[in-house]
This record gives C-alpha cells, sequence and structure tokens, in this order.
C-alpha cells in the first residue's frame, strides 16, 4: 500500500519516523511530508500557534503538493492528530483515494464530501478533550452520509497522542493496540 503520512502540531518528530518505519516493515511505501519545513515543538501549545502563523490554506497547499506526485497510485492517507485531519480532508477530496487511517485526529466534513466507501479507521483516547464523544458521534454520522465505511477504535484512559513515546500521553499497551489492528487494516485494502 501507499501511505501518505502527516505528523502531529508537534512536527515530525521521531515517533512519526518510527511510525513510518513500522509500516514500510510490514511491506507499505510511506512517505511523511514535513508541513512544518523542519521546525518541531516541545509543547502542544508551542506547535499550535506556529501552525495558526502558517495558516491552514498554507499547510493544506504544502499537503496537496507532498501528496500530488503519488496520488495516482492510489494513496492511503494517513496522521496523527492535526495531521489526521489533514489527511481526512485529502482523502475525502481525492478519488483515487484507498483509505484512511487516522490517529488521534478528526476534522470537519464538507457538507457536499462524497467518496464511494472509502474504508475508515479511526484510533482515539477515551476520553479525549480534542475529540468529543458528541463530537465523535457527529463526525460518524457525517462520514456515513458522505459515503465513508467507518470503523471507531477507543482506548480509555490513553492520553491525547498516547503513540509517541517521547510525550506525556504515552500509553505502550494502547499505542501496540492500535498499530496491531491499524496494521491488519492496511492489509485489509
Amino acid at each position: 500500500m501507499n501511505i501518505m503520512l502527516f505528523h502531529s502540531t508537534y512536527g515530525l518528530r521521531p515517533a512519526v519516523r518510527a511510525a513510518a518505519d513500522r509500516l514500510r516493515a510490514a511491506g507499505h511505501e510511506v512517505w511523511t511530508p514535513d508541513l512544518f519545513e523542519g521546525s518541531t515543538f516541545e509543547t502542544v501549545e508551542e506547535g499550535l500557534e506556529f501552525k495558526e502563523r502558517i495558516g491552514k490554506d498554507e499547510l493544506l497547499k504544502r499537503a496537496v503538493l507532498a501528496a500530488a506526485p503519488y496520488s495516482e497510485r492510489g494513496l492511503v492517507y494517513a496522521g496523527f492528530s492535526f495531521g489526521a485531519s489533514v489527511a481526512q480532508t485529502l482523502a475525502l477530496g481525492d478519488d483515487k483515494a484507498r483509505g484512511l487511517l487516522l490517529l488521534h485526529g478528526t476534522s470537519d466534513i464538507a457538507a457536499n464530501a462524497s467518496v464511494d466507501e472509502l474504508p475508515v479507521q479511526l484510533h482515539v483516547a477515551e476520553p479525549d478533550a480534542f475529540e468529543t464523544d458528541d463530537w465523535l458521534s457527529s463526525w460518524y454520522l457525517q462520514m456515513g452520509r458522505a459515503g465513508a465505511d467507518v470503523e471507531i477504535y477507543r482506548y480509555a484512559g490513553a492520553g491525547h497522542l498516547y503513540t509517541d513515546p517521547d510525550l506525556p500521553d504515552w500509553d505502550e499497551e494502547a499505542a501496540e493496540a492500535t498499530w496491531r489492528v491499524a496494521l491488519g487494516f492496511l492489509d485489509s485494502l
């Protein structure tokens, strides 16, 4: 599978590279575009501030330019938190998208979004301040109306970005469970 993997607001950190290596070891081709052009952050607040300074439109432009050379191959879009929202936006706009793997995040869905049974898998903490129960219920219904085939996995007691071993949210058990399920999902595409 060809996977475009987007980083979180912390930037292109070692955990993203490690995730890409894990996916490559499972036989996938993976690209990890650096939407922050080398900047990484120690706190989510610093990353959010940087993201706001660059702006959503510029970040989406960078993501589209990164994916464009490979989209004809039929990409699986994937991402962590903010990167998941970017992946979702691109997947919903790419009629050749093969799948969408969301880790720790979702995004708004355009009212006219339409896909043809796009396989989508979401992994989030429970509870998650960034992905509340009400938001996820609404998101799930909207994705279904758009034509996506959605699976949601929740991890009780895990922190928001629980797959990153260098952050306080790290939860090894939840991270390993996530990767087992995600790799099975990718193998099914």
